[in-house]
């Protein structure tokens, strides 16, 4: 039982998601939903974790001998159509291959993710019998990890698809049923600053619990998280490096600010910086390569608030922001920026 394997687990390493730096709170929440076997949402403006998370969920999961389909069926209790029909080699299978990602959309129908009847088969076997069914990615998820990323972007219609799978691991499409059992870790996310989303219902939510992650709690954080996942070409100044990351962070806080830039922004402005320094010959990033890539990195990444939009454009915003960040940053450090 997965639930039994995580309460082992968190007794016996304390930081078991250590592939998040950071957000302390939000990984206790979701240990404890984890070892419970509890569904999860997190909730969290882009670029701070939300995917990796899930992903290092996974990969504590224990490795399974199952049969090698692509459904990881357990040998004694196979749910393919492909392990019913004849006798399958065993493997193990590790965490890893058992994370299965959907994209929410609004084109995602229930057929993507839980299967349909392929009518050349129906005539072959029987429009009632398992081998008619094809599988969708929820049982490819099996034994696994479901992650169900922007679930707030897929159709009201797949969420009541999904309700059923998730109350009594039973899909029903048409006129055919089929029992499955739902033996996966549902881990959906939602980006609270998108309104360009379907409204999730009261009785969907309430098979969930929510985690919420922000953006990393210190400078430090971000800096770890920036050197950790960037690429590094030339040498980046750890002064101009922390200033930089002080400009992202301050531009979080704007109040004329509607979307803020996410860490993807940091990491971003931390590859380009040198990637201009390297471009002319330089070994050592210098603060007019951070200039040459703000607006690049930032400018579309950003949303203004109303109130704002008809007075300036992203970039110029950035561009004054840069240069007034930067005038302050020499006048406190002596012009030694």
């Amino acid at each position: 039982m997965t639930s039994a394997h995580f309460r082992e687990l968190f007794l016996r390493e304390t930081d078991a998601l250590s592939d998040i730096i950071g957000q302390g709170d939000a990984k206790e929440q979701v240990k404890a939903a984890l070892v419970m076997g509890r569904h999860v949402i997190i909730i969290g403006p882009p670029g701070v974790g939300k995917t990796t998370l899930a992903r290092n969920i996974a990969r504590l999961l224990p490795q399974l001998k199952a049969n090698d389909c692509p459904y990881h069926c357990e040998p004694s209790r196979p749910v393919c159509p492909q392990c019913q029909g004849e006798k399958m080699k065993t493997r193990l299978v590790p965490g890893e291959e058992r994370f299965v990602r959907v994209q929410g959309s609004p084109d995602l129908s229930a057929e993507d993710l839980i299967g349909d009847i392929d009518p050349v088969k129906a005539l072959e076997f029987g429009p009632r019998s398992l081998q008619a069914f094809t599988l969708g990615k929820l049982f490819k998820a099996n034994s696994g990890v479901l992650f169900f990323d922007e679930l707030n972007r897929c159709p009201q219609k797949l969420q009541n698809a999904m309700l059923q799978v998730l109350s009594e691991g039973k899909v029903t499409i048409g006129s055919y049923d089929v029992d499955i059992s739902a033996n996966f870790i549902f881990v959906g996310t939602m980006n609270p600053e998108d309104s360009s989303t379907e409204p999730l219902s009261d009785v969907f939510m309430d098979r969930f619990d929510v985690v919420r992650l922000d953006y990393p709690e210190e400078l430090a954080m971000e800096e770890d998280i920036v050197l950790g996942r960037g690429q590094q070409l030339v040498s980046f100044p750890k002064g101009l490096l922390r200033a930089m990351l002080e400009f992202v962070r301050a531009l979080r806080q704007h109040r004329d600010l509607e979307k803020k830039p996410s860490v993807r922004a940091s990491i971003g402005l931390y590859e380009r910086a040198q990637a201009h320094a390297y471009l002319a010959r330089r070994s050592e990033v210098s603060l007019q390569d951070v200039e040459r890539a703000v607006i690049s990195v930032l400018s579309h990444r950003i949303k203004l608030k109303p109130n704002k939009q008809f007075v300036q454009t992203p970039e110029e915003f950035v561009r004054q922001e840069f240069l007034r960040f930067s005038e302050r940053r020499n006048e406190q450090m002596g012009g030694r920026l």
